[in-house]
């Protein structure tokens, strides 16, 4: 099975606003769309609501808020993306009418919603999605903030305190699959050039729990790669400023073959985001993405071949 794979996607902001007075077509170039086009399943961490309802999460101290048109849809449809998660510190950021309207746009459009739900049983819940007559088993989860989290009877996110370590519900998840698993946390703080202690503790009890690939989101830059685990995918649309050191405006979009007991062939497409656009890298982004990436998996202990504009990474050892 192979899968494609993008991180932190935010379509609200000037990116609605692109969206509404340009169109879906114009946040992702055709050729971004061309180079994923060879997947079975695709899944990305979706960081805004996708509603016309709702208020401002009432939280004096959150600073920014993302919410989308319905035309964002499309954005997802085009890219032929099977599934996002939503388990992300932005799923509540107009509340919970603004979630429940993001969850059924998503359906209605046949994406899959994992990691926020209308209660907390539904946001904790694995999805398992088929391709090709292989199954895969999808668990999100986020550490932050806990007052996102889903309640007995309240819509939220899959919320995961990860500073004891994996907590049970998710182990759980993961071990009492019978198919391959996919987890895919959104964890860490943002703008680090490393995964923190927490993250890495965390995937290592992942990868013995029996996850079959982790690919991670949060830090708005792309993390090292280490066996089973793509720390995090770094951002694929949104409006941001840029840092000129971490340069959150260079990223990777991954193709991994997934076996039963693990990543096969990993391969990253080097990405640029422009204001509320991405496209492919240039060669002298390519040449940045390339320093940067080598770096972060060489600390993991992991190779990295470059192959014309695309970057092999091994997928052997772990986290």
């Amino acid at each position: 099975m192979k899968l494609a794979l993008a991180g932190d996607t935010m379509l609200g902001r000037a990116v609605a606003h692109a969206i509404e007075t340009r169109s879906a077509a114009a946040i992702v170039h055709p050729a971004v769309i061309d180079a994923v086009a060879d997947h079975d399943l695709f899944f990305l961490n979706l960081e805004c609501c996708i509603s016309t309802r709702g208020e401002r999460w009432p939280d004096p101290r959150k600073p920014f808020f993302f919410r989308a048109p319905p035309a964002a849809v499309e954005v997802l449809t085009r890219l032929g993306v099977d599934c996002v998660t939503l388990a992300n510190n932005h799923a509540l950021d107009y509340g919970y009418e603004a979630l429940l309207d993001t969850i059924d746009h998503l359906t209605t459009a046949g994406i899959a919603v994992v990691g926020a739900g209308e209660d907390l049983a539904s946001a904790r819940r694995p999805r398992t999605l088929e391709a090709g007559g292989t199954r895969l088993t999808v668990v999100a989860f986020s550490d932050h903030p806990a007052d996102f989290a889903a309640g007995p009877e309240t819509p939220g996110i899959a919320y995961a305190d990860l500073s004891g370590g994996v907590p049970e519900w998710v182990r759980k998840a993961v071990v009492e699959s019978a198919d391959p698993v996919l987890v895919t946390p959104h964890w860490g703080p943002n703008m680090t050039e490393e995964p923190v202690p927490s993250v890495r503790r965390a995937a290592r009890q992942l990868v013995d729990a029996g996850a079959t690939l982790v690919a991670g989101h949060s830090a708005h830059v792309f993390h090292g790669v280490a066996g089973r685990v793509i720390y995090d995918m770094g951002d694929f649309v949104d409006d941001y400023a840029v840092d000129p050191v971490l340069r959150n405006d260079l990223g990777l979009v991954f193709l991994v073959d997934l076996g039963p007991t693990g990543p096969g062939r990993i391969e990253a497409i080097p990405i640029a985001l422009d204001f509320c656009h991405t496209r492919l890298a240039t060669d002298d982004e390519v040449d940045w993405i390339e320093r940067r990436l080598r770096r972060a998996c060489a600390a993991m202990g992991t190779a990295v071949t470059r192959t014309g504009d695309r970057f092999l990474i091994e997928a052997a050892g772990g986290p």
